[in-house]
This record gives C-alpha cells, structure tokens and sequence, in this order.
C-alpha cells in the first residue's frame, strides 16, 4: 500500500538507505502484519491496528512512526472537482458538519469515544491507544498545512514528493495537476469561529 511504502521510502532516507538496500515484498497491511508474526519477513510497516498485532511478535520493537516525518501521512476530506463547482453551499455544509463533529468529540468524549470504539469493533481502551497517534489539527494549522513551503508539513509541497515517489514505483503513470487538488476555501469562513475546529492526521508505524 502506498501509505507503509511511502513512509518506509522515508525512513530508509533517513537512515542514510534506499530502496535498493532491502527487498520489498509487495503485501496488504494485514497479510504483511501476519507475515511479520510469523518470522516469513523480517519487518512490516503497518498502520492501526495492525501495528499492534505486529508487536506481539517475541523481541520485536518500533523502529520509527509517522511522528517522525510530519505531514507525511495525512487524512483528507476530499471531493469532486464537479460537487465543488455545483454544489458549493453542499461542500461547505460538509466541512462545516465534519467540524460540528469535531467539536462533539471534545466535549463529549466519553461518548465519542464509545461510538467511535463500537463502529471500528474495538474495546475502548484498545481504541484509545489508536486516537494516541493521532494529531488534531486546528483551523490555523489546518490553512498553514494548504501553504506553500518547504517541507512536508505543507501539502503543496509533501504533494509534490508523493507525486514524485509514485510515478518512481509506478503508482501512477503520470503526474496530476497538482495546484487543482487543494482546496482552502471552505476553511477561511471558519477563521471567526473560535469553537474547536481540527482535522485528523493519522499515524502510520513501523517495525521490526
């Protein structure tokens, strides 16, 4: 999968490796995380809650998480180019409700928490430790994130490595028009709003 692949690019980076330096086995995240227990592969990169199932392997530890590479994997609320364009009040209505909910979560998070833990099948405590890799963005977070930079805490930029690192292992055929895929608009109303308005970007691990 594109997400454990990506961030296993990076940390290989990181460490001063490429691609070249391990052979790959191209697995879903749960095949790979049951691979990885029973010692046919030497690490996985997976994402909850298959992190989990794999630390439950004899001696095995987390080398790096998505901690380490802010930006690098985030969770999008993403729409047509024709809903945007017809249905613009929708789109904001969309945006609007997914903050309503947003806020529900902080005030009410025992409850959130339990019907968040009963739609994704979890105990609440297992699901808790999932939500503990998860960082809530705010509304200034969330605009600076759309902002041009120098880094992949910028989505115009981190857009632009993963168009790149796609076309490099075939992902894709070619390169999308970049500067039609984000989209602040529906965000900057919101800016008068002082209630609590955030975004999730979700925590990809990896281990050996």
């Amino acid at each position: 999968m594109f997400v454990d692949d990506f961030l296993l690019s990076l940390a290989l980076e990181e460490a001063g490796m490429s691609r070249d330096d391990v052979n790959i086995v191209d697995m879903e995240t749960e095949v790979a995380a049951q691979a990885f227990l029973s010692e046919r592969v030497d690490a996985v990169a997976a994402f909850p809650p298959f992190w989990l199932e794999a630390l439950q392997r004899e001696d095995s530890h987390e080398l790096t998480s998505s901690a380490a590479f802010p930006g690098a994997i985030p969770d999008l609320l993403v729409t047509t180019q024709t809903l945007i364009d017809k249905r613009p009040d929708a789109v904001q209505a969309l945006v609007n409700t997914w903050f309503d909910i947003l806020d529900f979560m902080e005030n009410n998070p025992e409850q959130a928490n339990k019907m968040m833990a009963e739609r994704a099948g979890f105990e609440p405590e297992k699901f808790q430790r999932f939500k503990e890799g998860t960082k809530i963005f705010t509304i200034e977070e969330n605009l600076e994130a759309f902002s041009e930079g120098n880094d992949m805490t910028h989505m115009p930029y981190a857009a632009e490595d993963m168009a790149e690192f796609m076309l490099k292992v075939n992902f894709i055929s070619e390169k999308p028009d970049l500067d039609a895929i984000l989209n602040d608009r529906f965000f900057k109303p919101m800016l008068g709003n002082q209630t609590t308005i955030k975004s999730y970007f979700m925590a990809c691990n990896f281990f050996s």
